[in-house]
């Protein structure tokens, strides 16, 4: 551990000579809702990295993909996951000056994945999107109410988008309607060039999880190579669009073989691999942050109780309690 946190510092000092961007970012991470209210003490954390932004995610759930319900705002949902939780994270969150992106997401009952949504006939499918209008509509009138300045008008739909566009086109006008702050949409990774509506959007909004190098523990130069083509296509569809790219999630877990494919969750990755995660975690910044054309971003994930989140045993994404923490702290300093 003394190498490792000896190997940060270094890295420290060699990316203070990178040029900061001039445009200010959204320093952010991504803040997981709980059972219960949050006070200062879930919020201190996030003044100690630098954090300007959290994303505030109420969720929304589906029994499987192919049922047209969602059901939200439930009293079996917890706290954070509800408009009233969403309200008090809010406020609470703002009272320490923490900016907020409002995230309405899908969750799939059985654990499938958002981009797989398909119904089987056309009365299921108008069942649904009347359901899911609702649904982010709500949300939306709630952003406006708050004062929200930036709202996310969903995350990894990509099968619903292809398959429904006119849809989507109409939402986009009602949600316009209803607010007045800016507007993103969440694509996943191999998603985001085919999203049809960027151009009704403010920001440009990528799950950054790039397949990028098939290394036990890839170093920071290695890493770095492997981006350079996705931030290659990402600036030419910025220019095309006229639009920055906000990162609405990006992170890596602390295993072994962690840029391999980024998006994994599942148990069967479980080997902690703590470097791996601050060489990857790294070199995005290096790569992404001191751009004009790029807003900023959302870690994925923050809990709220810091405390007993994370780990050095931990092999999941969140970066608390871990040595890639203060990778975090450092970078969102140099560009806050």
């Amino acid at each position: 551990m003394k190498i490792l946190i000896s190997f940060i510092i270094c890295l420290f000092m060699a990316s203070c000579a990178m040029a900061p961007s001039s445009v200010e970012k959204f320093n952010g991470v991504s803040f997981v809702g709980t059972r219960i209210p949050i006070d200062i003490e879930h919020v201190e954390p996030l003044i100690n990295i630098n954090a300007t932004h959290a994303a505030v995610m109420p969720f929304g759930f589906m029994r499987d993909k192919n049922n047209p319900e969602i059901i939200y705002n439930s009293e079996r949902q917890w706290f954070g996951e509800t408009v009233l939780g969403v309200k008090q994270y809010v406020e609470m969150l703002r009272t320490h000056n923490i900016q907020i992106m409002l995230k309405p997401q899908i969750w799939i009952g059985s654990g499938e994945f958002t981009g797989h949504i398909e119904l089987e006939t056309e009365t299921q499918w108008q069942q649904f999107e009347m359901s899911y209008e609702k649904f982010i509509l709500e949300y939306a009138q709630l952003a406006e109410s708050l004062n929200i300045k930036l709202f996310c008008i969903s995350t990894e739909l990509e099968r619903f988008i292809k398959n429904r566009p006119e849809f989507w086109n109409v939402l986009i006008k009602k949600i316009k309607q209803i607010y007045t702050g800016k507007l993103t949409y969440s694509a996943n990774w191999d998603e985001y060039h085919k999203t049809p509506f960027w151009n009704e959007l403010d920001y440009i909004g990528v799950n950054a999880y790039f397949p990028l190098i098939d290394e036990q523990t890839p170093s920071i130069e290695s890493c770095k190579t492997a981006m350079q083509k996705w931030k290659t296509e990402m600036h030419e569809i910025s220019i095309l669009h006229s639009k920055p790219i906000v990162f609405t999630e990006f992170g890596y877990r602390s295993v072994d073989f962690t840029a391999k494919q980024p998006w994994r969750f599942d148990r069967d990755m479980n080997v902690v691999n703590l470097e791996a995660q601050v060489n990857a975690t790294q070199a995005f910044f290096e790569m992404f942050w001191h751009e004009d054309w790029v807003k900023g971003g959302f870690i994925w994930k923050w809990f709220p109780n810091h405390e007993t989140a994370g780990g050095i045993d931990d092999s999941q994404f969140t970066p608390q309690n871990k040595p890639v923490e203060m990778i975090i702290k450092q970078q969102f300093l140099k560009f806050k």
